[in-house]
């Protein structure tokens, strides 16, 4: 990989953290003002997938080519991420829920291990134990579960999903047909859209409430303008510098820097919204984030590093019948590392 596309890679993922992290403070002023959860996911998807419909249209052969990658980025990545996590939000601090959401690293690496079959380095379960320990502390766990106990298994549900966000973004990216990620992101919020339309039902949506003010703290906010934030700030333009950051780096060292999303919703929580957490929700955030980075940081270690094939020698010639190439031997063992 050249630096350049890494450099550029990285740029991406930093700017799609900071997008990200701002839809829960742009969404809760209207979910309090009384617009239901389920029905801002639908508009928030619904809101993107209008916006992209032209990109969905020049890239409309990839729903014949990869429709299972099309299908799942729309249920999981997008209708399960964006169902779960607001859900959670309207019961629990958006700090809190971003955190809860952010377990997604710890939790693919179990995939990785128990469902794939695949060893998982020690580094990667110490990552894994102290991002639990974290969330003990998160949600105090010591006085009773003080957390709403409904928004914490939302939130945990959220990180689910996220962890097959990084899983369906890399899908394909080491193949002959790579599908344009921009072609990805637009059928998946078209995906998303059906799948939170009969969920949500949209035609109960109090519309008077998107057309008033919410409160953003001490400050009241046109609705439209929170929703137009959540709409091309937080989704759309979130999503494509997401997916491309992916495919650039990979989804270990991507998932590594979006961690950076629940720092910058928590700060922003706490800054506009008011929602202050104790101290040790406050070390619970830090420990979280600490076992995510831990965890992804131990998948990008030497071991993803491909060897070249030994050369053929007279004692062990390359048959015809099975040639082994360097190419082919690096392709194979990429696919094997980076397929999360």
């Amino acid at each position: 990989m050249q630096a350049s596309g890494r450099h550029a890679g990285l740029g991406l993922a930093l700017v799609s953290a900071f997008a990200f992290g701002g839809s829960g403070v742009a969404a809760k002023p209207l979910i309090e003002a009384g617009l239901d959860p389920l029905h801002m996911v639908w508009l928030r998807v619904a809101g993107a997938a209008l916006v992209l419909s032209p990109l969905a249209w020049r890239h409309r052969g990839l729903v014949r080519r990869r429709p299972a990658l099309v299908a799942g980025f729309g249920l999981i990545a997008v209708a399960g991420v964006q169902a779960f996590y607001f859900a959670s939000l309207s019961r629990i601090p958006v700090g809190v829920a971003l955190l809860l959401e952010y377990l997604g690293p710890a939790l693919l690496l179990g995939y990785i291990r128990f469902v794939q079959r695949k060893p998982v380095t020690r580094g990667a379960a110490a990552g894994a134990a102290v991002a639990v320990a974290g969330l003990a502390c998160v949600v105090e766990i010591w006085a009773g579960l003080s957390l709403d106990l409904l928004g914490v298994l939302f939130g945990l549900a959220a990180a689910c999903c996220q962890a097959f966000y990084f899983v369906f973004a890399d899908q394909g990216a080491d193949g002959d047909e790579v599908p344009d990620p921009l072609g990805v992101i637009a059928y998946g919020m078209l995906v998303g859209t059906v799948v939170m339309t009969v969920i949500a039902r949209p035609w109960e949506i109090d519309w008077q409430v998107l057309g008033g003010r919410a409160a953003l703290g001490d400050t009241m906010v046109p609705a439209p303008v929170l929703l137009g934030w959540v709409v091309l700030i937080a989704t759309v333009f979130a999503y494509l510098t997401g997916v491309v950051s992916v495919r650039k780096l990979s989804p270990q060292v991507a998932g590594v820097v979006a961690v950076l999303e629940a720092v910058v919703a928590t700060v922003l929580a706490w800054i506009l919204l008011g929602e202050h957490l104790s101290t040790w929700q406050i070390v619970g955030g830090g420990l979280v984030l600490g076992g995510a980075f831990i965890a992804q940081s131990s998948r990008s270690g030497p071991a993803a590093q491909p060897t070249p094939a030994a050369p053929a020698t007279p004692e062990a010639p390359v048959t015809p019948e099975a040639p082994v190439t360097p190419e082919a031997d690096a392709a194979g063992l990429d696919r094997e590392t980076t397929r999360a």
